[in-house]
């Protein structure tokens, strides 16, 4: 091993002993289709099952709601929030995923906290049938402060092209069906973070919530795909918006075509009270919150009203909460 590379502030010793983890992580990870995972210089997946197939790719990453979970010591959630970033992302455009990678940077390569990070992306893999197909890990002492750690994800999905949504499909008079939020999933969480700060919030407290407010924020964004994917396949859904970065009114609009709006009945659902009591404390007026976070809708499909009934069932038999929220009209943008 090389010491002088080592007091340079990158130990190679201590990757090698991550490797073997990971490994293991991937092996519990998989799907048939795998030919090589983690370990080799590229993932091998064999596509098969699929007629005409077309490839979706997507990437993202978890953003700073990573230095709350490591404010409190908890990294065991944030791997099913990378994985459910992109995968959700995916699901917009029909697709299953096939296989996921991540990208771990680290100031110092602590292999104990890597592996806790890989582990929460394998289970949420496995979860969704997803292969963990490879990734790197970065150990980089320039670039991330010392504890500085950020995670990426990069996922493949595919779908049949006759069932492919690209956005073209909906059209006035389709229903707006909502499944909710878990909590505040992956975005805004730097205003989050400084409205904690500012109003020295104590995140072990559970103000009035069912948990310690560290602990319900921690929440990991919801994997959608097992709930929604079956309803897919009779047809009927026209698009589907996964709401992150930009609320609802700056992730709608991407699933319907010009000279079309989402028109919302907000009295159909709730936003999430932990969501409620940062909101409130932060004086935050309603309007922004609707810009910055999922305000209790994860993902909003667009939905053929002759079809709506039964994609409510099947969404429901399949595990989700759907609920009808609105629907798509002449116009343009969002009506909240």
């Amino acid at each position: 091993m090389s010491e002088a590379y080592r007091r340079s502030g990158v130990d190679l010793r201590a990757k090698e002993q991550l490797l073997g983890r990971l490994k293991a992580i991937g092996v519990t990870a998989s799907r048939p289709e795998v030919l090589a995972g983690i370990g080799g210089f590229g993932g091998l997946f064999r596509l098969q099952g699929y007629k005409d197939p077309v490839l979706v790719a997507g990437a993202d990453g978890v953003g700073t709601k990573l230095m709350l979970a490591q404010s409190l010591g908890d990294l065991t959630k944030v791997g099913q929030d990378v994985l459910a970033m992109v995968a959700n992302d995916v699901l917009c455009q029909g697709a299953e995923m096939l296989f996921f990678l991540d990208y771990i940077g680290v100031g110092h390569l602590d292999p104990a906290q890597v592996a806790e990070v890989v582990a929460g992306v394998g289970r949420a893999c496995r979860a969704i049938g997803c292969a963990l197909l490879g990734g790197e890990t970065a150990e980089l002492p320039e670039l991330f402060p010392a504890g500085g750690l950020d995670l990426v994800g990069f996922g493949v999905g595919a779908a049949e092209r006759d069932r492919v949504l690209t956005g073209e499909a909906a059209r006035a008079g389709d229903i707006l069906i909502g499944l909710p939020s878990d909590g505040v999933h992956s975005n805004g969480f730097s205003l989050v973070r400084r409205i904690v700060q500012e109003r020295s919030l104590d995140l072990t407290a559970a103000y009035d919530l069912e948990a310690p407010l560290g602990e319900v924020l921690l929440r990991p964004t919801h994997l959608y795909g097992p709930e929604v994917l079956p309803a897919l396949e009779l047809g009927g859904v026209h698009g589907i918006s996964h709401i992150t970065g930009g609320g609802i009114p700056g992730n709608v609009p991407r699933m319907l075509g010009q000279g079309l709006m989402a028109r919302f009945d907000r009295s159909t659902w709730q936003v999430p009270p932990e969501l409620e009591l940062i909101l409130r404390q932060g004086d935050v007026p309603r309007g922004e919150a609707f810009e910055v976070f999922n305000m209790g809708l994860g993902l909003v499909l667009a939905v053929d009203p002759a079809e709506a009934q039964r994609v409510l069932d099947d969404v429901a038999a399949a595990g989700g909460r759907p609920r009808v929220v609105g629907e798509v009209a002449p116009g343009e943008g969002v009506d909240l």
